[in-house]
């Protein structure tokens, strides 16, 4: 007998909180680094496989995924990833804008000092070797540094209900960005956007902040063909 088939068979039962976490994490991870890309089918002996760890602890961890739109069930097939498509995208794209848009209002309008220095080098850093030499792992780190502004303006909320609601979108994203690495082309731009945001920031005009906000989503639309509503 197999690994795989081991596994489907140890734990038949509901699983432990921790272990379906875990799971749940693994399949997240997976999501993410493009492992499961968009549109893909993955049986469950494969998805168990995947995450190695047993059937009951993956089951609850695609029924979470399942919930927020990240896979859908298919009932003795497996699963299918979420579809990258040109309305999913925008619609993702967009709501990352609007939480994005309170967010820095609220970072723009706190008593205390915006730690953005670290924030604004990594991005310096990333247009510096981008326009020197484009290197394998530099799509990679291009998503890094991407995620590290948005989760920065994620966290003025304060919200963990709006908090929430930002993780799993940005989990969609992760998806939708998979589907089409970034290139220097738009490693450049993206990143000088972004500063336009922290420069924003950096001197508490939240109105300039939001209309950085807007303009980084009409390119990100437009760079990935997709027309606005």
């Amino acid at each position: 007998m197999d690994g795989a088939q081991t596994r489907l068979n140890s734990v038949q039962n509901d699983p432990p909180a921790s272990m379906a976490d875990e799971a749940h994490a693994r399949l997240i991870a997976a999501l993410r680094d493009g492992r499961l890309g968009s549109g893909q089918f993955v049986s469950m002996p494969g998805l168990v496989a995947l995450l190695d760890l047993p059937l009951a602890a993956t089951r609850e961890a695609v029924k979470r995924a399942d919930v927020h739109g990240l896979v859908r069930i298919l009932p003795k097939r497996g699963v299918l990833v979420m579809e990258a498509s040109p309305k999913v995208t925008r619609d993702c794209i967009d709501l990352r804008a609007m939480l994005d848009a309170e967010g820095a209002r609220r970072l723009v309008g706190a008593a205390h000092s915006l730690p953005l220095a670290a924030l604004r080098a990594s991005h310096e850093a990333l247009v510096e070797d981008a326009l020197a030499r484009m290197t394998p792992e530099l799509p990679r780190r291009a998503i890094l540094t991407d995620v590290s502004l948005h989760d920065a303006l994620a966290s003025g909320l304060d919200n963990p209900i709006a908090a929430e609601v930002y993780a799993v979108n940005r989990d969609r994203i992760a998806v939708v960005q998979n589907t089409r690495p970034f290139l220097t082309d738009r490693i450049v731009p993206a990143m000088q956007e972004h500063l336009a945001i922290i420069d924003a920031l950096e001197r508490r005009d939240a109105e300039a902040a939001v209309h950085a906000i807007r303009a980084h989503y009409h390119s990100t639309l437009r760079w990935w063909g997709i027309p606005e509503a």
